[in-house]
């Protein structure tokens, strides 16, 4: 029996930091398999050039991915690339188009609902969050231990046969300060997306999938793939769906067991 697949409109991914070694590369080929949609947007920091910068990291599934989305492009799928800090070198290519995929800074996606999506990274909003030079080094040191763990607790996970789950998405839930800094960041996304005439806005950056409404405008965060496996579909209706894509993972397989074994199920 062929693989479930779905079909969308629209998908927005961001932060699939390949290079790094916390990219989740086998959930991302297997959403990339599985997923077809008429555009698919990449809203920054798809391959982590400061990562690379540091020590280079390239496993063939993250070469893997990087055809598996060069092949959606030359295949009838329209993908847009939006450069953001980590793939910032990319920016000055903005306006090109290499292998059918096209390059912008940022842009307006109209919904089948009529809905103005303003897409952008969202590392513009940087200003906003960051209280000093300091708080923002201590931020990324302590990051940097949160994806130390999480990779520690996947292992483990792994080991036990259990499925994924992001340790760092469950502690920064936790953290009030980090909490207070999404917040932030979410009301500057929103005043910027009104300030562009918008009805709401699409981002990534800051790793934390979310879908809701700000002072009435529409706020959109497609999450990551180092930790949370999120991305956003746009249904035919024009609406806005987030997946957790190890969610997904765990109802497609419980779906094709029950497809191979019918006379259970009579039974």
């Amino acid at each position: 029996m062929a693989a479930q697949s779905f079909h969308y409109k629209s998908v927005w991914l961001s932060d699939l930091h390949l290079g790094s070694k916390d990219c989740k590369a086998d959930y991302l080929l297997d959403m990339l398999a599985k997923v077809r949609c008429d555009t698919l947007y990449l809203v920054g920091d798809v391959i982590d050039i400061w990562a690379l910068e540091r020590r280079f990291n390239w496993p063939e599934k993250h070469n893997q991915v990087v055809d598996a989305l060069i092949k959606k492009a030359q295949t009838g799928t329209k993908v847009i690339y939006l450069p953001g800090n980590h793939d910032e070198k990319v920016k000055k290519y903005i306006g090109m188009t290499f292998a059918e995929v096209i390059i912008k800074e940022e842009i307006i996606h109209t919904t089948s609902s009529g809905q103005k999506l303003l897409i952008t990274h969202g590392d513009v909003f940087d200003g906003d969050v960051c209280l000093g030079k300091w708080q923002s080094v201590l931020g990324d040191l302590l990051y940097d231990l949160l994806l130390f763990l999480n990779r520690c607790c996947f292992s483990l996970r792994k080991m036990f046969g259990f499925g994924y789950w992001s340790l760092a998405g469950y502690i920064k839930s936790r953290v009030k300060g980090a909490n207070e800094a999404i917040a932030r960041y979410q009301h500057a996304a929103v005043k910027y997306a009104k300030k562009k005439g918008a009805d709401g806005i699409i981002c990534g950056h800051i790793h934390q999938p979310d879908v809701k409404i700000i002072d009435d405008c529409l706020y959109c965060n497609d999450g990551d793939w180092i930790e949370n496996c999120t991305l956003l579909a746009e249904n035919l209706d024009g609406s806005i769906e987030l997946i957790y894509w190890t969610e997904s993972i765990q109802s497609i397989t419980q779906f094709e067991q029950a497809q191979k074994s019918p006379s259970k199920q009579a039974a």
